[in-house]
């Protein structure tokens, strides 16, 4: 099985400036995907749906924060993002979480072809699980 945690940072409308600030610093390969990229029409067309920055020793991921997604960033901006291809595995651990928290999103298949979905656990973290459609 090969699984990962990523820190993923959300930001407001400025994703795309901070990771290039980001790769200054850090250097890396940066990939940024639009909301036009995958032709999503209710947030604005240039804005992050999704980056990913690899500096070879560590990695991170960021994007634009929903419409009024803001109002609930609290004192952090960061999720727990979990990325494999064990769909069993880790579909049991979303919904261990998801006991006693929230789920934001239910996993499910999304345009980029993954299954995807959100969950905030009872003790308030936030996590994104992302599955590859190779699973």
């Amino acid at each position: 099985m090969n699984t990962t945690v990523t820190p993923y940072l959300n930001f407001p409308g400025n994703t795309a400036e901070a990771m290039r600030f980001y790769q200054g610093i850090f250097g890396g390969e940066l990939d940024i995907l639009t909301f036009s990229d995958f032709h999503v029409t209710d947030m604005p067309a240039q804005g992050t749906m999704h980056s990913h920055l690899h500096t070879g020793s560590f990695a991170f991921s960021a994007a634009d924060a929903q419409p009024g997604g803001e109002a609930d960033w609290g004192t952090s901006r960061i999720s727990l993002a979990i990325m494999g291809d064990d769909l069993d595995t880790i579909s049991g651990w979303f919904d261990a979480l998801a006991e006693g928290g929230t789920v934001g999103q239910a996993l499910a298949s999304q345009v980029w072809g993954d299954v995807y979905g959100q969950v905030t656990d009872k003790y308030g973290i936030a996590w994104m699980f992302n599955i590859s459609a190779s699973s």
